[in-house]
């Protein structure tokens, strides 16, 4: 970091050097060529108050006295705090002119041309370096002045950019606490509801009962507390995949539905995007969400879950693993269907949020697919799916149907 200057410094200084320059010249016997000189030098005190003041006071100590110092002291602080082009030029004009014509005037000598050029030069420079060095110093402060104003505007950047980055993490906690936390609940509600029917110790029923109202408000809380966190932001992508494909036969046998799983996916790894494991992992939420509402909204109702491969420019119906328009390019299907909630069964009772299929459809979206969910004419509803770029491995011992 560079030392600041003591502002009574700043000031003798330049005001010592002055009077040095004076009594050097002129000798220390007092006359009209030491007075002019030292008046000039003290009027440095006030070049910053009354920049071309000072000066104007500056012109008899070097036309006079022949003093350098004050004069050039005074014209550079002029240059500094007043860079107006027309006063600058008339400035060094009058302080060339000043240095250039001799005391008294009579004793100018036309015909000395050597000595009149080397006058000119010297007076030509006296005038110009100070201004080009005040210019500079100014030109400085001013830069200075504005790293600092890019560097504070680069801290508030920083600073915005941490509250984006922030609120990208809120929102994809909030769809991880949604797509885990409730699917499990859900599940915990769902046996507790069971064990209430079916238990004959009163005790254990009443138990049941406890542990079936603490999961109804517990995902009651956890749908307000999605709601704040995804009014914090967007996402950008996705956080490092767990679940894949080869979960979703174990996903499904722990759901206690009626569930047909159908799987059809050739061999093969990504073709091209890096990102097979957020496709398989979006997958695997979509199915588990879909399930979950299911669990919500259709109690008793059969589902059936399809997980299929084509290529892109097939037909959309069910032809699948096929190249429909010759092309390499493929994408992964997920359909989730299910049939009109069983009049007998009794509904859980679990709160809604409607977070699930926008957190699912924003999944498909950022890796390039559609999502839809729509009711059918039974009475059912379906989810669909299209995500683009994978071929996945299938899993091992894939049953075509489980409960």
């Amino acid at each position: 970091m560079t030392a600041r200057v003591p502002p009574c410094a700043s000031l003798l200084v330049p005001m010592a050097l002055a009077v040095a320059d004076a009594l050097l010249v002129n000798g220390v016997t007092p006359g009209l060529e030491l007075d002019v000189s030292l008046v000039a030098a003290a009027a440095l005190l006030l070049r910053r108050r009354l920049p071309l003041t000072v000066f104007l006071a500056t012109l008899p100590g070097i036309l006079i006295g022949y003093i350098w110092f004050a004069p050039m002291i005074a014209l550079y602080t002029v240059a500094a705090r007043r860079p107006d082009r027309r006063l600058l030029a008339v400035s060094a004009l009058l302080l060339a002119a000043a240095h250039f014509v001799p005391w008294p005037v009579s004793d100018f000598e036309p015909t000395a041309y050597r000595e009149n050029t080397l006058n000119l030069i010297d007076a030509s420079v006296t005038s110009v370096a100070p201004i080009g060095l005040g210019l500079l110093v100014r030109t400085r402060g001013e830069l200075a002045a504005r790293i600092e104003d890019l560097t504070r505007s680069r801290r508030h950047a920083d600073e915005l950019l941490a509250h984006k980055v922030l609120s990208t993490e809120r929102a994809r906690l909030a769809r991880e606490m949604h797509d885990v936390v409730a699917h499990q609940v859900s599940l915990i509600s769902l046996q507790a509801g069971a064990v209430q029917i079916s238990a004959a110790d009163a005790q254990a029923r009443e138990s049941a009962r406890t542990i079936r109202e603490l999961s109804v408000r517990t995902l009651d809380e956890l749908r307000h507390m999605v709601g704040v966190l995804r009014a914090a932001g967007g996402d950008l992508e996705e956080l490092t995949p767990q679940p894949c494909l080869a979960d979703l036969p174990r996903l499904i046998e722990l759901s206690a539905l009626d569930v047909d799983y159908e799987a059809d996916y050739g061999e093969g790894v990504l073709e091209g995007l890096g990102q097979s494991e957020a496709v398989e992992r979006a997958v695997f939420r979509i199915v588990q969400e879909a399930l979950t509402n299911v669990r919500k909204h259709a109690p008793g109702a059969r589902v059936r879950v399809r997980v299929s491969e084509a290529g892109v420019g097939s037909a959309a119906g069910g032809g699948v693993g096929t190249e429909g328009d010759g092309t390499d390019a493929r994408e992964l299907r997920v359909e989730v269907r299910n049939g009109a909630p069983d009049a007998t069964a009794t509904a859980p009772g679990l709160p809604g949020g409607g977070h699930g299929l926008i957190g699912l459809r924003e999944r498909a979206q950022l890796l390039g697919g559609t999502l839809e969910a729509n009711p059918l004419p039974d009475g059912g509803f379906a989810v669909r799916a299209r995500l683009p770029g994978v071929r996945p491995a299938p899993p091992p011992g894939i049953s075509t149907a489980s409960e």
